[in-house]
């Protein structure tokens, strides 16, 4: 058996195990959530988001999912409140408008008084198969990098001081690894910069991602040692993941009470409109990973990547 059918078989027999273990309720002393216990899904009207909806809805938690279609957004909680989960809403959001998410943040705070879960999972892709255009690589770092970021500065005052820590899990991909075998970032001085966690810093990213923009406009991003396949999308997952570091590192100076863990995750390739539905993941698979460290009982998991379940490298 080569390399690559041995690693398929691992990766088989793993996610089986995940499928085993979401069948497991959690044990009472485990849940340190209830329906008071507040979720925001962004992009929760399809795909990955509206599982990750589901799932935290079937657990007990209330969840809050946005669509930029606030009709959408309505349609995705009847489905969700016709399968017996009744603690749902919606409400419309486009992570691109600043005003969009403020009026969001005004509506959370009114309604509810604050959250405890953030999920950033609202993200575009226009590459699928062995395309490889990066004509809208403005469009995908002001989506993926920059509205993961405004949504996590935004919602920071409203994340609830609890003794279980608020939460906020980003996703994210592994096509964004600095130190993955293939797709990688080959420019080594930034590799060594962005790996650094001591020096991170947010100036840093946004440079990074400031100049793959002025290379895709000027024509010489190939050159750029930029991940060769996914360009666009990997390097606003590499920000992501980046920038979920740096959070972890600056809000890991809060007091006890006031802890918020932070995390990011690949979901792997799923099928969902994201991926033009050639993706190898089911949803309840893509999604898992991030519900199960939303809820985890060790709070004091932080700046960490995981996939399956399982924390991956950076």
């Amino acid at each position: 058996m080569g390399h690559k059918e041995k690693s398929k078989e691992r990766r088989d027999k793993r996610l089986q195990e995940i499928s085993l273990l979401r069948t497991i309720p959690y044990a009472d002393h485990q849940r340190w959530w209830s329906k008071e216990t507040i979720a925001v899904v962004t992009g929760g009207n399809r795909g990955i988001g509206f599982e990750i909806a589901r799932q935290f809805a079937d657990h007990g938690v209330t969840v809050i999912l946005t669509s930029r279609d606030a009709s959408v957004g309505v349609e995705s909680i009847k489905v969700l409140q016709e399968g017996g989960l009744q603690d749902v809403a919606c409400h419309p959001l486009d992570i691109l408008d600043a005003s969009s998410i403020t009026q969001f943040c005004e509506w959370l705070k009114e309604n509810y008084g604050g959250i405890d879960i953030l999920v950033n999972n609202a993200g575009v892709n226009f590459n699928f198969g062995s395309d490889n255009s990066v004509e809208n690589a403005r469009l995908v770092i002001e989506t993926n990098y920059y509205g993961t970021k405004r949504m996590i500065e935004a919602m920071l005052p409203l994340l609830k001081s609890s003794s279980a820590g608020a939460r906020i899990v980003n996703v994210s991909s592994r096509l964004g690894r600095l130190n993955g075998k293939r797709n990688r970032l080959e420019n080594e001085s930034l590799r060594e910069q962005l790996s650094d966690v001591e020096t991170l810093t947010e100036e840093l990213i946004d440079g990074m991602v400031t100049t793959f923009l002025q290379q895709v406009e000027d024509g010489t991003w190939k050159s750029g040692g930029w991940p060769p396949t996914f360009t666009d999308y990997s390097v606003s997952k590499l920000a992501v993941n980046a920038f979920t570091r740096f959070m972890a590192k600056k809000l890991s100076e809060r007091g006890d009470d006031e802890k918020i863990y932070i995390n990011c995750y690949c979901p792997g390739w799923v099928k969902t409109a994201l991926t033009g539905y050639a993706g190898s993941v089911s949803v309840e698979e893509g999604a898992d990973t991030g519900v199960w460290l939303s809820l985890l009982p060790e709070k004091a998991i932080t700046g960490k990547f995981f996939a399956e379940r399982r924390e991956i490298n950076f």
